[in-house]
């Protein structure tokens, strides 16, 4: 085990950056952060490049994941490095250095998917991953205008939900088009004249759904791939729903 007591450290200043995109798409990298997170890392027997703690934190982790203290990747650091590396007001002291890992190429030719076009709140997204992860979906597409996944605040939402299911970032149109391409239908969540009410469907053994931008909605090109619009009925006053609470309605209706 390493101790490192100093935020000027050349180790911590990189680990640092890591709470920035720029940083992390640099070096292929991203942080966790808390017990939970690094539990559900554990669990999923991911290979981790650092695993940093101040001493009260490690004496819990080695009790309950008989860590090996000689182990090189392991970091002891003080409450200072704990609060400097935070991307939280009250840290948990301990933090997890794991590999981005993003498949090069995905076939969409099987189950239930989340399609998330253009969405820009990390903890939208992060909430919608942990909803289709409880909801049993297979797997979420991000397109490449939405939020980082890495971003330590979609990371705090998805509660280890990144995990236990394939959550891809690719060209959304493509992706529409193999899923088409493979007899999936394809339905996108908007507002119009055309669309039909969420009650109306039933429940199919496969799907993607498209959830999108929470100011502009689904995009233009990807409504017209889609094979059916639908929406939500408005019962109240409310003007809309939350993009994450709009997508949890209709994960659970066709779970």
């Amino acid at each position: 085990m390493q101790k490192i007591t100093s935020t000027t450290n050349q180790t911590i200043k990189n680990l640092a950056k890591l709470n920035k995109k720029k940083y992390r798409e640099q070096e292929g990298f991203y942080l966790i952060e808390g017990f939970h997170l690094v539990d559900e890392a554990f669990k999923s027997k991911l290979n981790f490049k650092y695993l940093l703690a101040t001493q009260a934190a490690f004496e819990k982790l080695s009790i309950q994941y008989h860590l090996d203290l000689t182990d090189k990747r392991l970091i002891q650091i003080n409450e200072r490095v704990a609060k400097h590396l935070s991307a939280t007001t009250n840290s948990q002291d301990v933090f997890m250095v794991l590999k981005i890992n993003q498949p090069k190429h995905f076939t969409f030719n099987f189950g239930k998917w989340i399609l998330l076009d253009s969405l820009a709140d990390p903890g939208n997204i992060g909430t919608i991953i942990r909803t289709a992860d409880a909801a049993g979906f297979n797997g979420v597409v991000l397109s490449e205008n939405c939020a980082d996944l890495y971003n330590p605040k979609t990371q705090r939402a998805m509660q280890g939900s990144q995990f236990h299911i394939p959550i891809i970032k690719a060209d959304l149109l493509k992706t529409i088009e193999q899923f088409k391409e493979n007899y999936i239908p394809v339905y996108a969540s908007v507002l119009d004249d055309e669309a039909k009410e969420l009650p109306d469907f039933e429940k199919t053994k496969e799907l993607a759904l498209i959830i999108g931008n929470e100011a502009n909605g689904v995009s233009g090109d990807a409504v017209n791939l889609a094979d059916e619009k639908l929406f939500i009925p408005i019962k109240g006053q409310a003007e809309s729903l939350n993009a994450a609470i709009a997508a949890g309605i209709m994960i659970y209706h066709f779970a």
